[in-house]
């Protein structure tokens, strides 16, 4: 089979997309490729400085790209209503939505309303950032949401009882993969709901073992990991492509998860990704669904003909 590189991306002038946590690593990669295929790109990130700067920086390899900032707080739920309003008040119709920004392995920290920092921000952030734009969404025939998810989502439990870690001795590497197993199943969920004549596809996508050079709460065990990683990971040019063939391939279809070929899906071109039994639990994920809409106040209700309304 012919390797997918990002000269199989399609043409996306005339087309808007907004990347979570692009003013670094994978998302700043994320909507500097889909600028340079012509889309209209929203970087959606929490610092506005670094916002700004990386709209620079894409704007001094393409003059001409139409590419801005606005804030988003993932950690801040009335930050994601403020950015959703801002972002509606100028726009009726979105093409693509990727939910990339994340936190991985801090020490525990809460956000503005009280939730665990990993499922606050990996999770629940997103899930109401998505519910509030899936009016725009559904308006826009072709559109995409594409979910980052991670390998680490394979150790992970869904835990009803302590979510947000608020009983148990807190475990950072387990809060990560529970989150990133909330990614996948809030995918799966959703594409479910909306499979019925609606407008948009849902993917999901995880970027194997690339080096970012970044992480939070740094440990010795993330030095080590980061210090291997420089030498032996995938380059972020290519560990950006499941994303990428998730976000723009013609031929990824509604429900599909895309990660690298090969090393146990660590390493190498875009191809379709295994998802383990408790990433497929419908069961699960839709317990998750109505907990989280309770948790973060945003209803997201579908019928049969992929209306939506919170």
């Amino acid at each position: 089979m012919r390797r997918w590189t990002y000269d199989d991306v399609p043409d996306q002038r005339g087309r808007t997309a907004i990347v979570t946590g692009a003013n670094t690593g994978l998302g700043l990669e994320t909507a500097r490729l889909l600028v340079g295929r012509g889309a209209r790109v929203v970087l959606a990130c929490r610092d506005q400085g670094k916002g700004e700067a990386a709209v620079t920086r894409i704007r001094a390899q393409f003059p001409a790209a139409e590419v801005r900032c606005i804030r988003l707080d993932l950690a801040d739920l009335d930050s994601v209503a403020e950015f959703a309003a801002a972002y509606r008040a100028e726009h009726d119709r979105l093409d693509l939505l990727v939910n990339n920004a994340g936190v991985m392995y801090p020490p525990l920290r809460r956000t503005r309303q009280g939730f665990e920092s990993q499922l606050g921000v990996n999770h629940l952030g997103h899930f109401a950032l998505t519910g509030r734009l899936l009016p725009a969404l559904l308006a826009t025939e072709g559109s995409r949401v594409v979910a980052v998810a991670s390998n680490a989502y394979r150790t992970g439990r869904i835990d009803f009882d302590d979510l947000n870690w608020e009983r148990r001795r807190y475990g950072r590497f387990a809060a990560y993969a529970q989150s990133k197993l909330a990614v996948l199943l809030f995918a799966l969920e959703l594409d479910r709901r909306l499979s019925a004549g609606a407008p948009v596809r849902v993917t999901a996508a995880h970027p194997g073992w690339t080096y970012t050079g970044h992480s939070q709460g740094r440990d010795r065990f993330v030095d080590v990991v980061n210090a291997v990683g420089r030498y032996v990971a995938m380059k972020l040019d290519d560990g950006v492509l499941p994303t990428l063939r998730a976000a723009t391939d013609p031929g990824a279809e509604s429900g599909s998860y895309w990660g690298p070929a090969h090393r146990m899906e660590n390493s190498g071109p875009p191809v379709r990704a295994g998802r383990s039994a408790r990433a497929l639990d419908v069961a699960v994920a839709a317990r998750l669904w109505t907990e989280s809409e309770r948790l973060t106040g945003v209803p997201i209700t579908v019928d049969p003909i992929g209306r939506t309304g919170h």
